[in-house]
């Protein structure tokens, strides 16, 4: 029988976004418990898709798991022996439930968001998805990170989230106005070269970035390393952020060598609202095994969403043929499902992300035109 405490968390995905269509949630939800082997099998596909792309962005955000009475996942993969680790040193403190992580990775090439669940926020989870990876990781300047790429032999190249860096001074306005202000500016410059060129091929932005984008950072550099700002103490809130800069100055210049990769993880960050939402909802996860159903399914349904599909019919038809044995995971891809069910296409939503678009090109076109008088 399905956890009653563990099945809610298995719907988070649907909760978070399809809030409206509660009343297929529940009629879907025999088939989903009846069908968590083949939807874990159509996620590892959608996995391997991301991992074998050129860049990944990731984030992560906590969940509360219950541990107290839940049941134990069973299997001895390495996920497994982490959780059991965890929940047995969490019982023997007698705690009811724990902190444990829902992580997102998205690819930048193909249309295709991954959920994975881990017990914490040990750098071994990220590690068992990223192994094999060799391309490029968007990410914000968690030391996990860094511990990864050097047990991987530096297999692949990371990034950091320059939103982060461009947030770390803002707030420091008040501590330092006009040290921000310079900062912020060149930063404000930054984002509107790569405005520009995300209407270009990766090869033609990464030439403006190189034109353009790079000078600017000579600039940053010189100006956070130079003279200008040695009367800001090291702990000072802008200090922070000076040394924050400085430690990752490496990381935030990644992306102008590589025209696919983002100048921040914004995207993949916004993945993380879908948890929120969700979390909301069904407030705690009941066990190991409902956190991964939980990963699998918002996996289908986040990235059905990315497509612009109708999340309710693309579910129910690859549970459909998940129920008659079919096997051909690459036609079941959100991407590859909408070219042969257009129907199934929620066109205004590619409206609204289109006037979004060009409504922001005109914002910042306007800012560049009243800044160059």
């Amino acid at each position: 029988m399905p956890n009653p405490i563990a099945f809610p968390a298995d719907l988070a995905g649907c909760h978070a976004m399809l809030a409206e269509k509660d009343y297929l949630i529940e009629q879907l939800t025999d088939r989903v418990e009846g069908q968590k082997e083949e939807l874990a099998k159509v996620a590892v596909s959608l996995s391997d898709l991301v991992r074998a792309g050129p860049v990944i962005g990731t984030d992560d955000t906590p969940v509360t798991l219950v541990v107290s009475k839940a049941p134990l996942p069973a299997g001895d993969a390495p996920k497994n022996e982490r959780a059991l680790e965890v929940i047995a040193k969490a019982r023997a403190q007698h705690r009811g439930s724990i902190t444990a992580r829902m992580w997102a990775y998205r690819s930048i090439t193909v249309p295709i968001n991954v959920f994975d669940f881990t017990v914490s926020r040990h750098r071994d989870g990220p590690a068992d998805f990223l192994r094999g990876f060799r391309g490029t990781l968007m990410a914000d300047c968690y030391s996990g990170y860094e511990a990864i790429h050097s047990e991987s032999g530096g297999q692949f190249t990371r990034a950091a989230c320059l939103a982060h860096a461009r947030r770390k001074v803002f707030e420091a306005c008040d501590n330092h106005p006009v040290h921000t202000s310079v900062l912020l500016a060149w930063f404000e410059q930054l984002y509107d070269i790569d405005d520009r060129g995300n209407q270009l091929t990766p090869a033609d932005r990464q030439a403006l970035r190189d034109t353009e984008a790079r000078p600017l950072w000579s600039q940053i550099s010189d100006y956070i390393d130079g003279d200008t700002v040695t009367n800001v103490l090291p702990k000072e809130q802008f200090g922070t952020a000076l040394g924050y800069l400085r430690n990752h100055e490496e990381l935030f210049l990644t992306y102008l060598d590589d025209g696919l990769v983002p100048i921040d993880n914004n995207d993949a960050e916004q993945l993380m609202k879908q948890v929120t939402t969700g979390r909301k909802n069904w407030q705690v996860i009941g066990s190991v095994e409902a956190g991964y159903r939980a990963a699998d399914l918002m996996t289908l349904v986040s990235s059905a969403a990315r497509n612009d599909l109708d999340v309710s019919i693309y579910l129910k038809a690859i549970l459909d043929r998940l129920l008659t044995g079919d096997t051909d995971f690459h036609s079941m891809r959100p991407d590859i499902w909408k070219q042969s069910h257009p129907e199934a296409v929620r066109i205004y939503r590619q409206e609204e992300r289109r006037n979004r678009a060009g409504a922001k090109l005109v914002r910042r076109a306007r800012r560049r035109h009243a800044a160059a008088r």
